[in-house]
């Protein structure tokens, strides 16, 4: 019996340690702020410097707070979080506190289409092979007689390739 506990215990060795990401914030700091009697300065001075900012509004700050564990050949699972919105007044005054839950989550569709690049669609094999060749290790000498970059300037393709225009 004695030995089945020891081997169960060293099994806790191996398992996936909780990681803390963003803001750690209590219950009690939440209840020190107050709508319409709270500052920005407070609000700071209580949470620290906000998570985010809204994208196009400054004066909603946002605190994140979540605790994941590592998943074998996957992302993190996610296994508690919080998130705070804290919308404020042109004047600095708090006026709404938010606690947003899973509820609030909304799912974002992927784009499946790509976006074009320039460059020339070679395959691997014309990849590596393309340079083979090409380089001389004489053109960077210019001026040496023979022996000049003749107009590539020590590149050994003279720029043709993948350049831009």
């Amino acid at each position: 019996m004695p030995t089945l506990a020891i081997a169960l215990n060293g099994c806790s060795l191996f398992a996936p340690i909780p990681t803390q990401r963003g803001l750690l914030f209590e219950q009690n700091d939440l209840a020190n702020i107050q709508p319409g009697s709270s500052t920005q300065a407070d609000v700071q001075q209580i949470l620290g410097t906000p998570t985010t900012r809204a994208t196009f509004d400054d004066n909603t700050w946002i605190y994140i707070s979540e605790v994941t564990e590592p998943v074998v050949m996957g992302f993190p699972r996610i296994d508690q979080q919080r998130v705070i919105a804290l919308s404020f007044a042109p004047s600095g005054t708090l006026q709404t506190m938010k606690l947003l839950t899973g509820k609030d989550a909304r799912e974002v569709a992927m784009v499946s289409q790509t976006t074009p690049s320039p460059g020339s669609k070679a395959s691997i094999l014309q990849q590596l092979l393309g340079n083979v060749g090409r380089y001389n290790p004489a053109s960077g000498l210019g001026g040496l007689g023979g022996l000049g970059s003749m107009g590539n300037n020590g590149y050994g393709h003279g720029g043709s390739g993948n350049s831009l225009p």
